[in-house]
């Protein structure tokens, strides 16, 4: 924490750091990380158990109070990280510098992911942390796609987005069983429900089409949506009103705090500064294709890091052998 404390003391050396770390990391829209560390040889017929997490990281505001500015809560973040240690976990609103903080903290991960206004470093980020021991990246996987008519033309916004709106993806091998999975992270529009439908069916489009098809799916975000919510609902399996017709997807995920805590009333995400889980705002979800199995689910209620007007949300889960499928 000492030289993230320099970091911040120090702007020019704290941007260049930052700035070298990004360039040399994140995938773009149109090219992928370069990574040339190999795949696992051989696949075993064990489970796959994965940690997770989402976490809103709140992007960085100067209008933000002195006890919530991003200099005060990037340690309590990153030390909040290092307790859960997930295999993988996704960011929102993580704008670059605060992107190269966290990397820089936490040497352990690799980062995949882009600015959402020019595919490069402009904006804020979704994207995705793994764990490099445990985790090798599959490079050729790893895009950025933009929610809109036009999803390769990097900050596109459509159905009434005020921002541009993004899917981050990648395929990761288990070093240990050679087994793969895929990772979706994504930030839906906050204002307009019809992008939000819109957006399920991309989504939901875009996970059926992965290749191998039959590999299992982790999806991590801030929805902007409650579990109520028909665009959310779609990608679990509801048949709902969509984009102005009753859709069904068939590729149903399931829910992974929901399916730990069914009566749990108190399950609000987006706190707004007042660190109370009261209530039920829980706009930030993990949902992992139907041949996992949920071990264990939480929201993070840090009270006393402060580290952002979100909860971050974790998950434990098992994809079983290929036998038991």
């Amino acid at each position: 924490m000492h030289a993230l404390n320099h970091l911040k003391a120090n702007n020019q050396f704290w941007f260049a750091i930052g700035f070298a770390i990004i360039s040399f990391g994140l995938c773009g829209c149109d090219s992928a990380q370069s990574n040339d560390e190999p795949r696992p040889t051989q696949q075993t017929n064990e489970p796959l158990p994965l940690r997770l997490m989402t976490i809103n990281v709140r992007y960085e505001h100067d209008e933000d109070a002195q006890q919530n500015a991003w200099s005060k809560r990037v340690i309590g973040m990153v030390h909040m990280i290092q307790r859960e240690r997930p295999d993988v976990f996704a960011v929102q609103e993580a704008m670059h510098g605060q992107v190269a903080d966290l990397w820089a903290s936490l040497p352990a991960y690799q980062f995949i992911g882009t600015g959402r206004d020019d595919g490069h470093f402009g904006g804020e980020y979704t994207g995705i942390f793994f764990l490099k021991s445990r985790l090798i990246e599959d490079s050729n996987s790893s895009q950025t796609r933009w929610l809109s008519d036009q999803p390769t033309q990097a900050g596109s916004k459509h159905w009434g987005n005020q921002f541009p709106r993004v899917v981050c993806q990648t395929r990761l091998w288990d070093r240990a069983t050679g087994r793969a999975f895929h990772v979706f992270a994504t930030h839906w529009d906050h204002r307009h429900q019809a992008s939000r439908e819109r957006s399920a069916l991309l989504l939901g489009k875009w996970i059926a089409s992965r290749q191998p098809a039959d590999e299992p799916v982790v999806l991590l975000g801030d929805f902007n949506a409650v579990e109520s919510n028909p665009a959310l609902g779609y990608l679990l399996g509801k048949s709902v009103r969509l984009d102005g017709d009753v859709q069904r997807w068939s590729s149903t995920m399931i829910d992974t705090y929901q399916t730990m805590h069914p009566k749990q009333k108190d399950r609000t995400t987006l706190h707004f500064w007042s660190f109370s889980q009261g209530g039920r705002l829980k706009v930030d979800h993990i949902l992992i294709s139907q041949d996992g199995t949920v071990k264990d689910a939480a929201i993070l209620s840090e009270k006393i890091n402060r580290v952002s007007d979100h909860f971050a949300v974790s998950a434990d889960v098992v994809f079983p052998a290929a036998t038991d499928r």
